[in-house]
């Protein structure tokens, strides 16, 4: 069920990669307008709606607004670092001030600005509501606060000596460095631009020859320093967009092997590279040294193509992540390929964890021949005891693709009271047809099982599997009543019979024709 598992996937993923946040206690005041209503303000934000925006763009220039939604796991990080960004700016009297608007009440607000990413942060200048600047997504209150320093002044930090570079790069864990023969024009313009864009790392710049001789480079050139070490290099012809040198610095700023944890989260959530490739591990027992260098050698062959993520099984703050992917702590060590565009997980069928066996799986992957791995619950004992058939990953094509049967399915979700409300249906319509022979009632856990058909609804929806040869699937979207949901399948096993006899007629006429063949051929001597 690939749009059903994608969405729940990224949904999960976001949650548990998010930060853990502590609690803060908000002092409201109110800010006193010179014309207007007082626009209150909470913990050194404004407060804007419908009603006070425009009147807040014309006294505070510029003003920097987070656009948020309380109760989404997304805005959840957002919020809080947004508050200390404020608050900093306030205890410095920076000239800007910083406001919030909770779109969940001001969806009319929303329509009217065009806002459709939550969160998401604009710069409004000179009382423009219509052309604001879009801030990138900024992580933490520092890089907030770096993009507005950035906007104002130099975006990078112009190095003159070896010894000064030193000092910067041993200063930093991992920063960019640009070095450009001319520091005004060309492809160095590139390069500020996206200093200005991505504020959480440090950027310098540099035409120094010295430092050109230290690193052995004869063009323009960005690197990636980490803790003093030169890590990738990227050539800065003439052809370099910004995109180009922005994708460039995200995927070589993760470490050749990114272990799993609150801090790194929402980096590898949000990481460009969609094909992550997961090594799940106990790092204290004694193969897990030879497991992890065959696994960082593997990660260095496709580095650029594949983010490799280690988690450990031993750390208890990772339980949730673990649980999300049904992986037990005896399965250990286990590498899976997660896509996360699909959502679609591969996993490597052996224990044996060495560079030719994660190099070979990998490239099957990429090249587009690895299948995907199936989740199932085990087949219950009692799967087709009761009325209502249970149905898992395991069991589900033997069931609904059978030509003898007409099998109607509820996909659901166990956390969705929509779904719940539909078991008692379910129960009657079963009991409803109790009496036909051909005819299976069936449901499936969507959460916990995978099936290879395509789902675009979110669950719950019903669909049924009529009894013919070809495997057609047909959705229902009427209404969710006992007997608009009999009328449905009535007719549905009314056109399964018509076309099931069209279908033996041509399987027949299929059949005679091959054996007329076979009776003609003139066998070979």
């Amino acid at each position: 069920m690939k749009s059903v598992r994608a969405g729940a996937m990224k949904s999960v993923w976001r949650a548990l990669w998010l930060l853990c946040l502590s609690a803060c206690v908000c002092k409201r005041v109110c800010v006193r307008a010179t014309q207007g209503e007082d626009i209150p303000e909470d913990n050194g934000l404004l407060r804007l709606n419908k009603g006070n925006f425009d009147q807040a763009l014309k006294l505070y220039q510029p003003l920097l607004v987070q656009f948020y939604a309380p109760l989404s796991g997304e805005s959840m990080g957002s919020i809080m670092e947004f508050s200390r960004a404020a608050a900093q700016l306030k205890d410095a009297h920076a000239a800007i001030t910083l406001a919030a608007v909770d779109m969940s009440k001001e969806k009319a607000l929303a329509a009217e600005l065009n806002v459709t990413v939550i969160p998401s942060i604009r710069l409004y200048l000179s009382a423009d509501r219509h052309n604001p600047i879009i801030c990138p997504a900024l992580r933490d209150a520092e890089a907030i606060l770096t993009w507005l320093k950035r906007r104002e002044g130099p975006s990078a930090d112009v190095i003159k000596a070896l010894s000064q570079l030193k000092d910067f790069s041993k200063s930093h864990d991992l920063a960019v460095l640009g070095l450009f023969r001319d520091l005004e024009q060309g492809a160095v313009q590139v390069f500020f631009s996206v200093a200005a864009e991505v504020p959480d790392l440090p950027f310098a710049v540099t035409h120094s020859s010295e430092v050109f001789t230290h690193y052995s480079i004869h063009t323009d050139s960005v690197l990636i320093l980490r803790k003093d070490n030169l890590d990738s290099k990227l050539e800065m012809s003439s052809d370099i967009t910004k995109d180009d040198l922005t994708d460039f610095i995200r995927i070589y700023e993760f470490d050749l092997v990114t272990e799993y944890n609150g801090k790194t989260g929402p980096q590898i959530l949000n990481s460009v590279l969609k094909n992550h490739l997961v090594l799940f591990i106990n790092k204290t027992e004694e193969i897990s040294t030879h497991t992890l260098t065959e696994f960082h050698k593997t990660a260095t062959l496709f580095r650029g193509q594949v983010l490799c993520v280690l988690i450990d099984m031993e750390e208890p703050r990772n339980g949730r992540v673990i649980e999300f992917f049904r992986v037990r702590f005896e399965d250990a060590p286990l590498v899976r390929m997660v896509n996360m565009t699909d959502g679609q997980q591969y996993q490597l069928h052996t224990h044996t964890v060495d560079t030719h066996t994660l190099t070979h799986f990998t490239r099957e992957y990429l090249q587009g021949n690895a299948k995907p791995r199936l989740q199932s619950e085990p087949i219950p004992a009692d799967w087709d005891q009761q009325p209502v058939k249970e149905l898992v990953g395991q069991n589900f094509e033997a069931v609904v693709f059978n030509e003898k049967n007409n099998v109607l399915v509820l996909f659901y979700a166990p956390w969705s009271e929509e779904s719940r409300a539909l078991f008692p249906l379910w129960e009657e319509i079963a009991h409803r047809f109790r009496n036909h022979d051909n005819m299976v009632i069936a449901r499936i856990d969507t959460t916990a099982n995978d099936v290879n058909i395509r789902m675009t609804e979110r669950p719950p929806s019903i669909k049924i599997f009529p009894a013919v040869y070809a495997q057609r699937v047909i959705s229902y979207t009427g209404d969710p009543t006992a007997d608009a949901l009999v009328e449905f399948v009535q007719q549905e096993v009314k056109r399964a019979k018509k076309d099931k006899a069209k279908e033996e007629k041509e399987r027949k006429k299929y059949i005679e024709t091959v054996k007329a063949a076979e009776a003609a051929e003139v066998p070979d001597f």
